[in-house]
């Protein structure tokens, strides 16, 4: 194929996008990894049409959601959500996170420490909450994605967000 440099170019330049977004979604780089083989094998049978497309980051971002939640779907029964799960007194879990958590670190510290507590997360934890705060998807459309109800994927984002808290706490030495 005369456009293997071209197309190259074009994977050099998503990959780390595509690599970040499975990785976030499985908490596991070689699932992340074999995820984003297979949307650059999907991206390589389009390339004619998205190499010129200015929306291509945003298809490629679709299809490596898409390919990473089927796979997740496919173990499904190795993993509950949260909310599936209940407490002795079946009361809600309340955590409270302190403003100042990570307001100490810089940047590149804070990212570090949340993907590293996103990968502690089990499944049942980060997907809703990957999909909702760096998928930008709404409630609906996480709904939709998981195929639940929609007062179960805001108990899940909130319990995940206490659990999430938690690790970042942990992590902290708070």
């Amino acid at each position: 194929m005369e456009n293997q440099a071209e197309f190259a170019t074009f994977m050099h330049s998503y990959q780390d996008m595509v690599f970040s977004t499975a990785v976030r979604l499985t908490g596991n780089d070689a699932q992340a990894e074999d995820i984003a083989q297979e949307v650059f094998i999907k991206a390589y049978e389009n390339f004619p049409t998205l190499r010129t497309s200015p929306t291509a980051g945003g298809w490629l971002k679709t299809v490596t959601t898409r390919l990473t939640l089927n796979h997740l779907s496919r173990y499904r029964r190795r993993w509950r959500f949260f909310s599936e799960m209940r407490t002795e007194d079946d009361a809600e879990v309340e955590f409270p996170v302190p403003d100042t958590l990570l307001s100490d670190l810089d940047a590149s510290q804070r990212h570090e420490r949340v993907e590293r507590a996103l990968r502690e997360l089990p499944e049942h934890y980060r997907v809703p909450l990957v999909l909702y705060h760096f998928e930008e998807l709404s409630y609906d459309e996480i709904a939709e994605q998981l195929r639940i109800s929609l007062p179960k994927v805001k108990t899940d984002i909130q319990r995940g967000r206490a659990a999430m808290a938690k690790l970042l706490q942990r992590a902290g030495g708070v």
